[in-house]
């Protein structure tokens, strides 16, 4: 992998993970257009690399957040930092039992699935259409609602399920306040992240010869950045209402992948 690829993986990467565009969806496209050869899952060092910096970008922007939540964890007093701790543990629950258990019969649904793809592009559009729909509300995120958007960030393991999208849009449809929804969102995936890298890394699959670190570089730079302006714009653009350009956009991408899907049966 040269370090223009890494250079654009990077790209991706970052504004993927944060826009409601479902970075999944992206990946199983670009591996029907280009070939697994060109897909980032061809260097699963390269892939930790990417997620790490898009993960340390999250960290960066919500530092504040994030020390709470470790002082929530670490403290014997029942407050409003103990809460939102409890409350993204509670989060987590759902998706990494679907990880776990269900490893295998998701690994098949990542395999140039272009009409699953397509289908659930268009599910991702129809949700941020109603998320940008409903009424702005003052609500914070309960222990419920957390256990729900935690199910809708399980569901959203497909590929075509927008993770960002999916969490963001039953927050705001539950009655949640738009910023709140969006801080919860990021905030709640930074562990499944570490924890997905964690595991990658302990496999022992990943082949650790560095050789030319400059692609990695490239590409941890590229993520982490672009990371920072896309976490920041998406944050933005839900207070603002401003969802359904991007549910357009998956609308018109999931037609063209199930039209595709369709001729390849």
């Amino acid at each position: 992998m040269d370090w223009l690829e890494a250079l654009i993986l990077g790209v991706i990467q970052g504004l993927t993970e944060f826009l409601p565009v479902s970075s999944s969806g992206h990946l199983e496209l670009t591996k029907f257009i280009f070939g697994n050869e060109k897909a980032p899952e061809s260097s699963m060092l390269m892939t930790v690399v990417l997620h790490g910096a898009t993960a340390l970008s999250t960290i960066v922007i919500f530092r504040k957040d994030i020390l709470e939540i470790f002082i929530g964890l670490f403290q014997f007093k029942w407050n409003e930092q103990t809460k939102f701790s409890l409350k993204i543990v509670l989060s987590m629950f759902p998706a990494a039992a679907v990880g776990v258990l269900l490893e295998s019969e998701l690994e098949m649904l990542f395999d140039k699935q272009i009409l699953l793809v397509g289908l659930m592009l268009i599910v991702t559009a129809i949700l941020l259409y109603f998320a940008d729909k409903a009424k702005t509300t003052d609500k914070g995120v309960g222990f419920w609602s957390a256990i729900i958007i935690g199910v809708s960030q399980a569901i959203a393991i497909l590929p075509g399920i927008s993770r960002s999208g999916a969490t963001i849009s039953t927050s705001v449809l539950l009655g949640i306040d738009r910023a709140k929804s969006a801080r919860f969102s990021f905030l709640m995936v930074v562990p499944l992240i570490l924890g997905k890298m964690a595991k990658d890394i302990s496999s022992g699959e990943i082949n650790t010869d560095m050789g030319n670190a400059m692609p990695l570089l490239v590409g941890f730079i590229a993520a982490f950045v672009v990371g920072l302006l896309a976490c920041t714009w998406m944050i933005k653009i839900v207070k603002n209402s401003k969802l359904t350009y991007f549910a357009v956009y998956c609308l018109i991408v999931g037609i063209i992948a199930i039209t595709v899907g369709l001729n390849i049966i």
